[in-house]
């Protein structure tokens, strides 16, 4: 589907482009977040028509973001789990959670606006990338940790309050995988095997 883009989109391209991407892609995140228009000859018309005032917008919008990308960037805020002794989350950690961690700091910041690259499964401190506005970013840090006063020694010292050592915890994952791989092969191997019953009636 082609579109025209009303923001800059990240690996997309920037306001004005017209740009081809997948049918879901447009229909379930760009049109209905207001990111884009069909690239319709009456589309492509009203964004001629309107481009200074959207561009003019979009400035504003920016020295806005660029103002609290000043006070907020490098912040570190805690987020509180309940965890194994080897460091491993029960559940998980997810946009919202950053977003409602970041809000205390006086920050207001939505779900869509956390830019997650990895699933949070351990404790510790982990960079985190939150859009402010298309062209402006900030770098935060979460801080997972099973209580307050963990999360302040792991802040302190930078790294998380664990028991088990980094080199056990590899190898329980690559063991865990194994058994996965090994189950799985066994698992295909069953439906690759050729039904008795029927060979017997093709062979009468």
């Amino acid at each position: 589907m082609q579109i025209i883009l009303l923001e800059r989109v990240e690996s997309l391209g920037q306001m004005g482009e017209v740009v081809t991407v997948k049918s879901g892609y447009a229909r379930n995140f760009l049109l209905p977040r207001n990111k884009a228009l069909r690239a319709t000859k009456e589309n492509i018309s009203y964004f001629d028509a309107q481009k200074k005032v959207m561009e003019a917008e979009n400035l504003k919008r920016k020295g806005e973001a660029e103002k609290v990308a000043k006070k907020m960037d490098g912040i570190k805020t805690a987020i509180i789990r309940q965890a194994s002794e080897a460091g491993q989350l029960y559940g998980s950690v997810t946009a919202r959670d950053i977003a409602d961690a970041i809000g205390p700091k006086g920050f207001k910041v939505s779900k869509d606006q956390v830019r997650m690259d990895r699933a949070y499964k351990l404790l510790g401190l982990y960079p985190v990338k939150v859009s402010l506005h298309p062209e402006v970013s900030v770098e935060v840090t979460i801080n997972i940790a099973r209580s307050e006063d963990e999360a302040k020694i792991q802040e302190e010292k930078g790294v998380a309050l664990i028991t088990k050592r980094d080199d056990e915890i590899k190898a329980e994952e690559n063991a865990l995988k194994e058994q996965q791989a090994a189950a799985k092969a066994a698992a295909e191997a069953a439906f690759a095997q050729p039904e008795a019953p029927a060979a017997e009636e093709s062979a009468a």
